[in-house]
């Protein structure tokens, strides 16, 4: 649903703000349900209740790649496939959401390596559901992208680290790229197969748009202009790039990130709506450089470190059926944030084959680690890193206990998942 722009709210004589009903409709505002309230310099935003509004689904963590980049390197733990009888309860336990969440099919492994990923997606969308997949883009044959399109799949991320068959094979060990841009140019071709009249003379047989997501690191850095063009020219619509989450010492001099992430010390600049041309490109880059930049009509960033997870209504769903309120929570790993070993372990609420999705969302321990995300009162472990509690993530120098998120890049906008 398009949020509209133009709503307003009310105050009453004893100045109480009143939402519109559609809006407190919308994001589960009902009455006694606490909303934080977090104040900017000239502004307040109110931050949504924590209403289930987008669901990661790990159809398997296991893949057909063997990526550099990959978890799988390093970790110890055990394998497998969605069942039948866990996505059955997975789809009874959405069910029960009005209106359903986002479905997002992902996590650590390749979606498409699940043989039944094409039902999945169809008993999604049966739900009324917006649904997308993420994949490394090798097993999407032109059969497969035309039995997704007509599952009723929304959106289609491929994960692409490299515009040339060299640097790509570089990080996606055993794919070739001209494979895998001739797999997105059938999934292209599946959505304007047939066209029908429109306001325009024509409209594409389907609605789903094309997605990239690009790992950025030291290694393929350069190729991101080139990718970013093959994706254009594939009629990519949406664009995302990502830091990489170096699993290995030997990855961590990978990164494109320093210490100073919790802290930036550069002045504010704000422009305001320039077209890009010969005349602005290299006056612009130039003054961009070493400031914080925000744009006219756009609304700065909140300074605070916050979670993309809990802010978005999201959670997240292992093949074994375990229900987490993120993905990085969803499996133990050892990881190497600015060279430094971190091991985190998994946090799970609990399992849909043992509880319903709504009551394990509904737990008072969900509710309470929710609230304390939202406020994110954690101290910057990972700009700190000098003291032994910073290398997990089991209790930190504030008092906080399991699950602490100082150290987790995703909440200082580092890593970013579609």
């Amino acid at each position: 649903m398009k949020p509209n722009k133009h709503l307003y709210a009310q105050v009453d004589d004893d100045g109480r703000l009143v939402l519109p009903p559609e809006l407190a409709t919308r994001y589960e505002i009902r009455p006694g349900v606490r909303v934080l309230v977090d104040e900017g310099a000239n502004s307040f935003n109110l931050l949504r209740p924590a209403r289930l509004a987008k669901l990661y689904i790990e159809p398997t963590n296991q893949c057909n790649l063997n990526c550099r980049t990959c978890i799988r390197n390093v970790w110890e733990e055990p394998l497998g496939k969605m069942s039948d009888t866990v996505f059955d309860r997975v789809i009874k336990g959405l069910s029960a959401f009005s209106p359903p969440p986002t479905v997002f099919f992902g996590g650590l492994g390749e979606p498409l390596y699940h043989p039944r990923i094409v039902e999945m997606v169809a008993r999604s969308k049966e739900l009324g559901a917006r649904v997308e997949v993420i994949t490394n883009g090798t097993l999407l044959t032109a059969d497969l992208s035309r039995e997704l399109l007509a599952a009723g799949i929304d959106m289609l991320w491929v994960s692409l680290d490299g515009a040339t068959p060299e640097s790509y094979a570089d990080i996606r060990l055993g794919a070739a790229l001209p494979q895998v841009i001739e797999n997105i140019a059938h999934f292209r071709d599946a959505i304007n197969a047939e066209v029908r009249g429109g306001c325009c003379g024509w409209m594409p047989k389907f609605n789903a748009q094309l997605g990239i997501e690009f790992v950025a690191m030291k290694r393929n850095i350069a190729d991101l202009p080139a990718v970013l063009n093959l994706g254009r020219q594939l009629g990519v619509k949406r664009f995302i790039v990502t830091n990489v989450l170096p699993y290995t010492e030997e990855m961590s001099n990978e990164t494109l990130y320093s210490g100073a992430l919790a802290y930036n010390p550069y002045p504010h600049l704000s422009l305001p709506r320039i077209n890009e041309s010969e005349i602005t490109s290299d006056p612009l880059s130039q003054a961009m450089r070493r400031m914080n930049m925000t744009w006219a009509g756009s609304n700065p960033q909140s300074a605070k470190d916050h979670c993309p997870f809990i802010e978005s209504g999201a959670g997240a769903v292992g093949w074994d059926g375990s229900l987490s309120p993120c993905l990085p929570l969803l499996h133990s790993h050892v990881s190497f944030p600015l060279g430094r070993e971190r091991f985190s372990r998994r946090w799970t609420i609990g399992n849909v084959t043992e509880n319903s999705l709504a009551d394990l969302w509904n737990t008072p321990e969900h509710i309470a680690f929710r609230e304390r995300l939202q406020t994110f009162d954690f101290p910057p472990c990972v700009l700190c890193g000098g003291c032994e509690l910073a290398e997990k993530n089991e209790e930190d120098c504030e008092g906080n206990v399991f699950p602490t998120c100082g150290g987790c890049l995703w909440s200082q906008g580092v890593i970013q998942c579609p």
